[in-house]
């Protein structure tokens, strides 16, 4: 090497140390550049812990996630050539401050944070939360779906095939009247582009995604993107029982009835062969739901945690599915989602089953909550304001439309009641024989024509609207914060009165409508039956007036339409009983209708099936009993 070579590589040498100099990071930048990826840390451990149940605060994940962001800002030059040298054309995106944005019409205030462009939560504006004060009193309080603990994000591959998150991405804003759009521009003209379109008077919106530049800023060999949607419910409802058990993930494959995952525990649905054409967090009377106008979800993934008691959320719903990538350069999914009330109505008008969110039950007794019930009371509460009295009207209709097999149950009480003093003798003449009572009382009975299954048809024919009811009180949204007489809200039970400590299963408060049930059914119990002869069965005496106070504790926690509806169901029918007993019966009538029926020549009747095996089990078990006393004798 020459001399003048020598020289000339010094002089490359000492400009390159130079520049090494000049382009180092100062101990200040240094320590800026691990605050940050210690901020990212505390905002995966956050995360972390709230995904696994643990109580934290609220805003431990935002704080987190606040601090990343308004470090990396656009003047932050070391930071922001980092993050393109790791992630290409997408460390540009990564840099800024988040901001919140707000957009509403009549109905609702959404939010919505350009930290991933992503809805944050909505304030409804017609519905309130309530909770109860150290002194239990009710407070309401601004009810808001949705919250900045979850993920709204999109999982994107690289060109360099690393893996990305809209949410560390952060977006320009540009709101108008009508709604809000996100812009992520990157350096090479590419961007990624979401938008929500609020239409007015709904709950419902528009919302689009849209990568320009999708061949330069995804990998080649990326055939879709993956969704993820994980929500933390809020508590709404005073009633957390029933508010737990109305909640989970609903979901709709093309072609097929909707399906969720279990409400009352955690549970998973993992099916990689679905094509979902809706996905609904619903809880107990509100939703928020995904519909893509499109291509459906595919590769599937629900999950439903259930929290703690003491934890601040009530549960944890996560969706996750991919999304179909074109290989346009342009990529666009369009979705309408909702953001609102479970009213049947409402989500009916989405044509495609989104209404079977609404927990009715999917059996008969959903139908008939659907289709009858439903719209028999939406009817009614066009000229009834009060919602307690839609529930007698129902109830005096019902009643009436069943009161001809009532009279018919009453009819054939009446005929076994004055049948009761010819029955008399049987307990002395058969002693403990219950068997034998059993037989000679049914015998007595064909004899004069009385069927003791007569009166049960009223209770059959009720039994589908009565169990139909369980499932509508605290699913329709329509009884909600409804208040009646001391009731004030129907969806949840009503408290007369507050215990200093709490009852297993009963819990600490007493149902007034819960108890006025209980009263009048055994009231009722008492009247109905006290000319009935029970000699055969005398435990039945007990446990008909057992069972009102066993239910006593099922019913204290249930919805007050409910028991409100029991109560006064029950006072209809001691009503019709008194009148029709007092004054439409002639008992002196029916005891010669009796002995008529009695003279009449009888024809010998097939015995049924059921009726023919009782008899032989009786026979038997006479048979049986008389051996056994006959080696008793022996002995």
């Amino acid at each position: 090497m020459d001399r003048s070579q020598t020289i000339g590589f010094a002089l490359l040498m000492l400009l390159f140390l130079g520049w090494m100099y000049s382009t180092a990071p100062t101990q200040a930048e240094i320590d800026r550049q691990k605050f940050v990826q210690d901020s990212i840390a505390q905002v995966k451990v956050a995360q972390d812990k709230l995904d696994t149940g643990d109580t934290v605060e609220a805003n431990a994940v935002s704080q987190s996630q606040e601090q990343v962001n308004t470090i990396i800002s656009p003047d932050d030059t070391l930071a922001t050539q980092r993050l393109n040298q790791q992630y290409g054309d997408f460390g540009s995106m990564m840099v800024g401050e988040e901001s919140i944005h707000e957009v509403s019409n009549n109905l609702m205030t959404m939010k919505f944070s350009s930290k991933g462009g992503k809805f944050l939560s909505a304030e409804l504006k017609e519905h309130k939360k309530v909770t109860l004060d150290e002194e239990r009193n009710e407070i309401k309080s601004p009810l808001v779906l949705g919250n900045d603990a979850g993920r709204f994000e999109y999982i994107l591959t690289t060109k360099r095939g690393e893996k990305i998150s809209t949410n560390d991405l952060i977006f320009n804003a540009t709101t108008s009247d009508k709604g809000i759009k996100f812009v992520a521009n990157s350096p090479g003209g590419s961007k990624i582009e979401q938008s929500y379109t609020l239409a007015d008077d709904k709950y419902s919106l528009d919302y689009q995604l849209k990568i320009d530049g999708a061949r330069q800023l995804l990998s080649p060999e990326a055939n879709s993107i993956r969704f993820k949607w994980h929500e933390y419910l809020n508590k709404l409802e005073l009633n957390q029982t029933f508010e737990k058990f109305y909640t989970t993930v609903y979901y709709k494959e093309n072609g097929e009835n909707s399906d969720y995952c279990s409400c009352r525990s955690d549970d998973i649905e993992d099916d990689t062969d679905m094509n979902i054409e809706w996905i609904s967090h619903a809880n107990q009377f509100f939703n928020s739901s995904i519909i893509p106008q499109g291509e459906a979800y595919t590769n599937t993934y629900f999950e439903t945690k259930m929290m703690d008691e003491d934890h601040q959320y009530m549960k944890l719903l996560k969706t996750e599915g991919d999304l179909a990538l074109s290989g346009d350069n342009r990529e666009t999914f369009n979705f309408k989602m909702y953001v609102g009330p479970n009213e049947f109505k409402r989500l009916q008008q989405f044509d495609n089953d989104l209404e079977q969110v609404v927990p009715f039950g999917t059996s008969i007794f959903g139908t008939i909550n659907r289709y009858i019930i439903r719209p028999s009371f939406n009817f009614l509460s066009r000229f009834i304001g009060s919602k307690g009295v839609v529930i007698i009207v129902m109830i005096f209709i019902l009643k009436m439309l069943l009161y001809p097999l009532m009279y018919k149950m009453l009819y054939s009480q009446a005929k076994m009641g004055a049948l009761k003093p010819k029955l008399a003798h049987l307990k002395d003449k058969f002693k403990d024989d219950s068997q034998k009572i059993q037989m000679e009382t049914m015998k007595i009975y064909r004899e004069y024509g009385v069927s003791p299954l007569g009166g049960c048809m009223p209770m059959v024919l009720q039994m589908p609207i009565w169990y139909a009811l369980f499932r509508f009180f605290p699913a329709s949204i329509t009884f909600r914060q409804e208040p009646f007489l001391w009731a004030t809200d129907l969806s949840s039970f009503d408290v007369i009165g507050w215990l200093p400590f709490e009852i297993p299963m009963f819990g600490m408060h007493i149902s007034l409508f819960t108890v006025l049930w209980a009263i009048s059914t055994v009231a009722y119990t008492y009247y109905n039956t006290k000319h009935m002869d029970m000699s055969a069965n005398p435990a039945m005496k007990y446990v008909q007036y057992a069972m009102p106070l066993m239910f006593l504790v099922f019913f204290n926690n249930y919805a007050s339409g409910l028991t409100c509806y029991m109560f006064f169901s029950n006072l209809f029918n001691i009503m019709q009983t008194v009148i029709t007993k007092k004054f439409v019966f002639d008992d002196e009538k029916i005891a010669k209708e009796l002995e008529v029926e009695k003279a009449k020549p009888k024809k010998p009747k097939k015995k049924g099936g059921f009726q023919q095996r009782l008899e032989e089990a009786m026979k038997q078990q006479q048979e049986l009993q008389k051996k056994n006393e006959a080696k008793k004798n022996k002995k």
